[in-house]
């Protein structure tokens, strides 16, 4: 495997560039929505622009997306698509890759596809882009930054607007290594009995098992070493968000990584149909939506769902039918092998509820220090049983 990425040092003007640009509203179309609006910074970066269906609203209201947006935080540390065989494998799997399907390697190839799809920035093409960006306030900062031909083309503006959010994303606040477990491993803080027992099943291979695809170190000070992921790809079926438009018809499915594949030409990509990229568990509590569909609002129900998905999937699919947003030609690639998957029906849950609260209590020492408020605030809700979008 790839070693750690980072320390980053990015130059001041481009992470200020940067910065400016992802919470500039007059770069959609039409006018009114930033990168921050879906990046939200008061939910860890992450959120869906004001909607309550779990993905995100468009610069047109009419329209919305098909996923629940990722957090930006600690997107630097996301490794290009790679494979890698482990000594137990059967074959090499995929890592890393931006997006949850890894469809792009760079920052500079990412910026492009929310400003120019039209279920999101809705920008007709890049030479808009281009315009927009030799119009806005801060042009000179580019020409500083970049030279006084920075905007002679649209290739070249395009390259420079990757670069100066790569360099934000690579910014210390983008990654601020704040949170309570941090200062835990350092030294420096306690964590509660609730919260060691729930790190505790964090780690336990028969238990939670959650740290088999949420990786981390809690022996190594370099906080970079605990991610809580491992940038690599899974298919845990999810049930299916009814609320999203597109799912109105029963034939859509969101196939993840295998479209990634077609498009780059893999051998049998339809063996990946069904898998999402690992996100990292840092601020989850501070999110209002999880899985990348976002059907579930609360923390508490996203981790019940790995804990009791195969001995209880009437509480999860809608008339019982199991993992009911995966395309039926496809329901082979589900993982159903690794702890919790493989339990069955009427067998004892891996964990009990005071287990699943104690996992929930450690995941919220992930929180970084200017995101606590959102968190706390988010866990003092009051939320629904009801799987909003699954039912």
């Amino acid at each position: 495997m790839p070693g750690v990425a980072g320390p980053f040092s990015p130059a001041p003007a481009r992470v200020a560039l940067g910065r400016q640009v992802f919470f500039d509203t007059r770069l959609s179309e039409p006018a009114g929505t930033s990168c921050a609006s879906c990046h939200d910074p008061a939910q860890g970066f992450a959120g869906n622009h004001g909607s309550r269906i779990g993905v995100a609203l468009g610069s047109r209201p009419d329209l919305v997306g098909r996923r629940n947006v990722p957090s930006a935080l600690y997107a630097a540390y996301v490794p290009p698509l790679f494979f890698y065989q482990d000594d137990d494998a059967l074959a090499p799997t995929p890592f890393g890759g931006l997006f949850t399907d890894g469809r792009v390697d760079t920052v500079v190839e990412l910026v492009r596809h929310p400003l120019l799809d039209p279920l999101e920035m809705h920008n007709r093409s890049e030479a808009d882009i281009a315009r927009k960006l030799r119009a806005a306030p801060y042009a000179d900062g580019f020409r500083q930054a970049f030279g006084p031909a920075v905007f002679r083309t649209t290739a070249s503006t395009l390259a420079a607007l990757g670069a100066a959010m790569d360099a934000f994303l690579q910014s210390r606040d983008m990654s601020p290594f704040s949170s309570r477990y941090d200062a835990w491993v350092q030294g420096k803080a306690t964590l509660t009995p609730q919260e060691l027992r729930g790190l505790k099943l964090f780690k336990d291979p028969d238990r939670g098992n959650c740290a088999s695809c949420h990786k981390f170190n809690e022996t190594s000070t370099n906080p970079a070493r605990s991610l809580f992921t491992d940038f690599g790809y899974d298919a845990i079926a999810v049930p299916r968000n009814r609320a999203i438009p597109a799912n109105r018809d029963p034939r859509h499915f969101d196939e993840g990584l295998c479209a990634t594949g077609r498009a780059k030409g893999w051998k049998e990509p339809g063996q990946w149909c069904g898998y999402f990229r690992t996100p990292s568990l840092r601020n989850v509590a501070a999110r209002e939506r999880y899985m990348h569909n976002g059907v579930f609002s609360d923390l508490r129900d996203a981790v019940a769902f790995y804990a009791t998905r195969s001995i209880e999937p009437e509480r999860w699919y809608r008339n019982g039918r199991p993992f009911d947003d995966v395309a039926p030609r496809h329901l082979g690639n589900v993982n159903v092998a690794t702890m919790p998957y493989n339990r069955r029906k009427g067998m004892k849950p891996a964990l009990d509820d005071a287990d699943i609260d104690a996992i929930v209590a450690f995941l919220r020492t992930l929180t970084d220090a200017p995101f606590e408020a959102s968190a706390a605030a988010r866990g003092a809700g009051v939320y629904s049983a009801t799987k909003e979008g699954a039912r």
